[in-house]
């Protein structure tokens, strides 16, 4: 039998090099991709976590009585070295007979060297995102999306106002206001049956406005300066036009489609509501409609994210909440805990997700059985925090990857 040549092993060591150094190589391309797909899986992991482990810390403040104090993770930038050898080499054994053969060898490393930027929220910031209260879009955003509107009340609402006999009265949602406290509880569970029958409604007061102008006065330069909103037609008469202005006006709670009333109806409730400030929600329950047993009309003022938070850290101990049974009208309803998110605290170690330590003890969430009331409520406080932030697009936090 013919043994190969040494020269033609070695060619042939020689290609399984080259073929090795193409492998390795076209490998190298996929592997960014990945690295990349990894990174920004636990840059989402740890942005979530930071911001939990923030809330649950700064409610644990609040029932300390201290302030308030939350950072921001600004910036990641992430900078990869990747690098790759193919090579060959002859086998450490030697070769039968003395002849020379190469074996190939294939090899590489992958680094990478991620920085964060940690910004605290203060000055200007604190105050728009923790000091301002929410604006009524932010809640009805919320309901639009599916939410439980006892848990978004009772969170973000303060008080509740309307007027009894003739003089106006507040109902505050503060547990050491027994009355104010049990009134608002009431009304916000009712709200809630109302919701659970499907006949909640949020939805802006569209009316329309008309009058009518002389003949003269309409000049085609004047015609040219309505826009899409008004319609403008010529009166049968021939006395002059009829200008029609179609208006969107501010949002109503109310337990009846807004399409049932009046054109004057509708325009009078945005008028009640456009007198109020930009948080607070005008609510009219009325009979006749699904929850008219118990009528409802008034407003509920909503709180900052301060607010809520010192709220919730103070139930913990210095004014907690309690039960509230319905009003004798309101029918029966799915959820009605006690407390609008209820937290563990414990001197030894808590399992609870996301856990943290303060002060000796250790805060959670508190476990849940059967509906998820705590997990939602604390899902709600996250999504609010989010909402408090207001930037440009550019600004958000990024990952920037330097090859």
């Amino acid at each position: 039998m013919l043994r190969p040549s040494v020269a033609a092993r070695r060619r042939r060591a020689s290609r399984a090099a080259c073929l090795g150094g193409v492998l390795v190589v076209a490998c190298g391309g996929c592997l960014p991709a990945l690295q990349l797909n990894r990174t920004l899986a636990t840059y989402d992991a740890v942005a979530t976590d930071a911001v939990c482990r923030q809330l649950l810390l700064n409610m644990a403040r609040a029932h300390h009585n201290e302030p308030l104090h939350f950072t921001a993770l600004s910036n990641i930038a992430a900078t990869y070295s990747l690098q790759l050898n193919a090579g060959a080499t002859p086998p450490l054994g030697g070769v039968e007979g003395g002849a020379g053969s190469l074996s190939p060898i294939f090899g590489g490393s992958w680094t990478d060297n991620p920085t964060l930027s940690i910004v605290p929220v203060e000055g200007e910031e604190f105050t728009r995102r923790l000091l301002a209260p929410f604006p009524e879009s932010t809640l009805t955003l919320l309901l639009r999306q599916g939410a439980d509107v006892d848990l978004v009340l009772r969170m973000m609402a303060g008080e509740y106002r309307t007027e009894l006999d003739g003089s106006r009265v507040t109902y505050a949602n503060k547990p050491s206001d027994r009355e104010g406290y049990t009134v608002f509880r009431r009304v916000v569970v009712h709200v809630s049956s109302i919701q659970d029958r499907g006949a909640l409604y949020a939805e802006p007061m569209i009316f329309t406005d008309r009058w009518t102008v002389p003949a003269a006065s309409m000049t085609p330069e004047v015609l040219q300066m309505f826009g899409p909103e008004y319609t403008v037609a010529r009166e049968p008469a021939g006395g002059g036009y009829r200008i029609t202005k179609r208006v969107i006006g501010r949002i109503v709670l109310t337990n009846y489609d807004p399409e049932v009333l009046t054109n004057d109806e509708r325009r009078a409730l945005h008028q009640e509501a456009s007198h109020n400030l930009d948080d607070e929600l005008v609510v009219d329950v009325r009979s006749g409609h699904p929850g008219g047993e118990f009528p409802l009309h008034g407003k509920f003022r909503l709180r900052s994210f301060a607010n809520m938070i010192d709220f919730l850290g103070r139930a913990l101990g210095e004014d907690p909440e309690y039960d509230v049974a319905p009003h004798s009208r309101t029918p029966a309803v799915r959820e009605n805990p006690a407390f609008t998110l209820r937290l563990a605290e414990s001197s030894r170690p808590l399992r609870g997700e996301r856990a943290i330590r303060y002060r000796g003890h250790y805060y959670a969430v508190a476990a849940d059985r059967g509906y998820q009331w705590n997990k939602k409520a604390f899902v709600l406080l996250y999504q609010l925090f989010q909402m408090t932030v207001v930037k440009p697009a550019s600004a958000a936090p990024s990952i920037t990857i330097a090859k």
